[in-house]
């Protein structure tokens, strides 16, 4: 879908294209992009094709070059939530094209960095200054992977706490997505500071004073990103480490308590193997219950065995219930912290 905008009195309106005043400058906003509407951007305003299929590239790395009909292109790469995906958390790049009078951006995915644009919640924006404009959008995208890093964080503290009752293999899954989204903003936040670092030095845009000191403080908020990110992802590696112990020695635990069983139950197996030959057995002039009982003592010797290498003691069973009823409060408390989880991801989407 492709929108214009002109800014009157500081406020961002959206414009038919048959009423754009040429007077003013112009952002034209295509978002959620067709073949139609590509081919219609290329034509219309004399863009690449192949600048077209970079842009619309989910794995396009930030950068900044001229084309060859006169216009200056930027791609920025952005944070996105999608919580119908197996990645939630991931990011993509936006387009920006500047040509005259007018700048372009594409995105093939609907972004929340532009919508806030256009719902005029960015403040202190000049349309008529395009250099300070693409500043303003990765400055907002830096907000964006900000705010998504604090909710990474709160969403794998709520698994965490559900792996500490009962470890399965849908938590697991769920701490792998938030560790790639970790990386994949990781990544997209150095490809941005490597782009505000060659704006800086680059001839194709020129920045004042003022937009200068704004490039040094948004250049500090992608800073603190990445080493916000870098953060959480040593910690989300750690705990993934540290469950990945805990699983191996489970299963060391359960494996030591399966091969006491098998040595216990050998000595009954061999009794009942020995004398179910096909021969003369000492017992068949004995009455018929005392093979029976004998058979009762050796089971009943090998299950006492048995719990006794288990340690199935009376403070084992104390303890059990405990951690039960533990649980239980636990559980309680999850499902809270789950809930709060679940209105503020809605708010997102």
């Amino acid at each position: 879908m492709i929108t214009y905008w002109q800014q009157i009195d500081g406020q961002f309106s959206k414009t038919k294209k048959d009423e754009i005043n040429t007077k003013l400058p112009l952002w034209v906003d295509a978002r959620n992009v067709t073949r139609d509407e590509t081919t219609f951007l290329q034509e219309e305003y004399q863009i690449e094709q192949d600048h077209i299929l970079d842009i619309l590239d989910p794995d396009e790395l930030s950068r900044i070059e001229d084309g060859d009909s006169g216009y200056i292109l930027t791609i920025v790469r952005v944070p996105f939530y999608d919580p119908a995906a197996e990645t939630p958390y991931f990011t993509g790049p936006v387009g920006i094209i500047i040509k005259g009078k007018t700048i372009i951006t594409i995105c093939w995915t609907d972004c929340e960095v532009l919508k806030d644009f256009g719902s005029n919640r960015v403040r202190n924006v000049r349309l008529n200054d395009f250099p300070s404009f693409i500043v303003h959008i990765i400055n907002r995208a830096n907000l964006n992977f900000l705010r998504y890093l604090k909710e990474i964080n709160r969403r794998s503290t709520s698994i965490q706490n559900e792996m500490r009752l009962e470890i399965e293999n849908k938590e697991i899954i769920l701490m792998l997505g938030l560790e790639k989204s970790l990386v994949y903003f990781t990544t997209s936040l150095k490809s941005n500071s490597l782009l505000l670092m060659k704006m800086k030095g680059t001839r194709l845009i020129k920045f004042d004073e003022d937009d200068l000191d704004f490039v040094e403080g948004v250049t500090i908020d992608n800073r603190q990103a990445i080493e916000m990110a870098d953060t959480y992802s040593n910690i989300l590696f750690g705990v993934m480490d540290a469950y990945s112990s805990v699983i191996s020695n489970n299963l060391n635990v359960v494996m030591k308590k399966l091969a006491i069983i098998n040595l216990v139950m050998m000595a009954p197996t061999f009794v009942t193997s020995f004398f179910g030959m096909n021969f003369k057995l000492p017992f068949d002039d004995l009455p018929g219950y005392i093979p029976v009982l004998i058979a009762t003592v050796i089971c009943l010797v090998s299950v006492f065995l048995c719990s006794w290498m288990l340690n199935w003691n009376k403070e084992t069973v104390g303890a059990i219930k405990k951690a039960k009823q533990m649980n239980r409060k636990q559980k309680q408390k999850l499902k809270a912290e789950t809930k709060k989880i679940k209105k503020q991801e809605k708010r997102l989407s």
